[in-house]
């Protein structure tokens, strides 16, 4: 009788994702089967150190420099980079098909973004249910742009138990990203606007602190990206609340009529935040919270689009 054969997604990220490898069974509620079976495995750094070669090899501008000018560099002052190990997350259907014809058609038709997407939240379960039971404040969830690399494909079920395959194609993220028509701008994407460099030698330089409603709107952003929506209606309050006191102080008039609307929200969204408690009964409108986070970032990004004052 021939294996059957399953469909996955597979990610390799450059650190620990934190869960122990092994299998892992994905269900949407108690005594349901399983929706989906993450498989976590580490691949050992190997023994090649990155780049190979002699020091000259590697490094060009190493062979340029004069004996006095190369006074003190070896190999303890510059060591190559500590070879790290490789977490590949392999998200698996476990409803098989029949024969292969049926997963190469799956792999011709697929829907890159959404299947990635989809793969990704599906991860991030595991990762958020893992930053719980560990108590471990610092394990994160992940986003398909930091993978090193993407793959979908199908294999027999011994062999992606282990995080192998018989056949798999590789995804380039960016460009999927690049060809969705409707989709979010990234952070990337709105470079040109937050200016993040400049930011970055302000914060550093101390030129001026972080307000605290940019890392509360950042956390809604994620539990909003990851289906979270009563967290993050609890997090937007707060960082509403932040913002409609620290922006007011800065006394830009150019953000005046942003700030008035952010206040008009307010309500609204303090209604949401009172509606995510259990207690309450009932539960947020995404719409809404949607909405709402929007026009804050918006308004983050256009106090940052006038530029830092450096001196």
């Amino acid at each position: 009788m021939p294996e059957r054969l399953f469909i996955f997604i597979q990610m390799e990220f450059p650190w620990a994702l934190g869960p122990p490898d092994g299998r892992y069974l994905i269900r949407d509620e108690a005594g349901a089967e399983p929706e989906r079976v993450v498989v976590l495995g580490t691949l050992s750094p190997g023994s090649r150190r990155p780049g190979g070669g002699p020091p000259s090899a590697r490094r060009p501008w190493l062979a340029r420099l004069s004996p006095g000018r190369r006074r003190g560099i070896g190999s303890k002052a510059s060591p190559d980079p500590a070879p790290v190990a490789t977490a590949r997350a392999t998200i698996v259907d476990p409803v098989s098909v029949a024969v292969a014809q049926q997963a190469q058609a799956w792999l011709e038709e697929l829907d890159g973004e959404r299947e990635v997407r989809a793969a990704t939240a599906v991860l991030n379960r595991v990762l958020q249910a893992h930053r719980i039971a560990s108590a471990d404040p610092y394990a994160h969830e992940v986003s398909p742009a930091q993978a090193l690399v993407i793959r979908a494909g199908w294999g027999e079920g011994e062999q992606v138990a282990y995080g192998k395959w018989v056949h798999a194609r590789e995804l380039l993220w960016s460009q999927i990203e690049r060809r969705s028509p409707g989709r979010r701008r990234t952070p990337r994407g709105r470079s040109a606007a937050l200016r993040p460099q400049e930011r970055l030698a302000v914060l550093l330089g101390a030129h001026e602190a972080a307000l605290m409603c940019e890392e509360l709107i950042l956390r809604a952003r994620l539990d909003l990206d990851h289906g979270r929506l009563a967290h993050a209606a609890v997090e937007l309050d707060r960082a509403f609340a932040a913002a409609l006191t620290e922006l007011p102080a800065e006394e830009r008039q150019d953000l005046a009529i942003r700030i008035a609307e952010l206040q008009k929200l307010q309500e609204g969204v303090s209604d949401q935040a009172r509606l995510a408690l259990p207690a309450a009964g009932g539960e947020p409108d995404e719409e809404v919270v949607r909405h709402a986070l929007e026009r804050l970032e918006a308004a983050l990004r256009a106090r940052s689009a006038a530029g830092f004052n450096l001196q």
